[in-house]
């Protein structure tokens, strides 16, 4: 594990800390498989129901990649193709992690740090947060998977605008669009973040992880109809669960639902 990664676990909760605050939280060629494994670690633990991401330092959640990176692994092609995968499998754990993550996102979420925010489930910025893809302005582009998350939230138009513009844009802009979710002053942050992962871990999680399945299950469809047999079931499986009973008499009792995951 880099020493540029922190891991504080507090069940239901985890947080994980990009912390190279001198580098504005830039993510190097280790760093995004050793965020990806950690991702996965947490997504094993039953005991994490919700995941925290964000950047040490207050002045970013990251800046991206590490353009000290750029001359070994991105000078052509070949090595950009390694770097790539790197990047791909950072952002296919946090597509398929089943525990809900979380970005809190202060000062800057630019090109690989905006990517990364992209792919968790929810993004709560403070006001003072920029946001922005300006691969346009090195002369590169973003690959299929970061293309592919941008559009889903955001739509063919404002993903466009993103790139294209190369504009980093301020919180209110970000919120309009859809990139993040919601927009606190800056020292509620951690407050709204925390309360909001918090409500989240004490649902089920078979609940989160089922729909979480079955939206990726349709992000990757074409209609409907293409969706086979044990995907279309998938949603049913919930009522065979003891959570599903718990959470019925929870509701019929009038009190708070008790849930393992089961």
């Amino acid at each position: 594990m880099s020493d540029y990664i922190i891991v504080d676990r507090q069940p239901p909760l985890a947080t994980i800390t990009i912390n190279r605050p001198r580098q504005r939280n830039a993510i190097n060629f280790q760093m995004w498989g050793d965020l990806a494994g950690t991702i996965s670690e947490l997504d094993a633990d039953r005991s994490t129901r919700a995941i925290v991401l964000t950047g040490a330092g207050g002045q970013a959640f990251s800046a991206g990649a590490d353009i000290a990176d750029f001359d070994e692994y991105r000078s052509d092609s070949t090595r950009g193709r390694l770097y790539n995968g790197a990047v791909d499998g950072l952002l296919a754990a946090l597509t398929s992690c089943e525990t809900p993550v979380i970005s809190m996102i202060r000062g800057f979420a630019a090109g690989g740090g905006c990517e990364i925010a992209t792919a968790t489930d929810l993004r709560i910025a403070s006001e003072n947060a920029r946001l922005g893809i300006p691969v346009a302005r090195l002369g590169i582009t973003v690959g299929h998977r970061e293309m592919r998350g941008l559009i889903d939230l955001v739509g063919k138009g404002n993903a466009l605008y993103i790139l294209l513009s190369g504009r980093l844009l301020d919180a209110p802009e970000a919120l309009r669009i859809g990139l993040v979710n919601q927009v606190v002053p800056d020292d509620q942050l951690e407050s709204c973040t925390y309360e909001l992962a918090g409500e989240i871990a004490n649902l089920a999680p078979l609940s989160h992880a089922v729909n979480k399945r079955t939206m990726n299950q349709l992000m990757n469809k074409a209609s409907l109809a293409d969706l086979t047999p044990g995907e279309a079931d998938l949603p049913l499986h919930q009522f065979d669960t003891r959570d599903y009973h718990e959470g019925y008499r929870a509701f019929l009792e009038k009190r708070a639902p008790q849930f393992i995951g089961e």
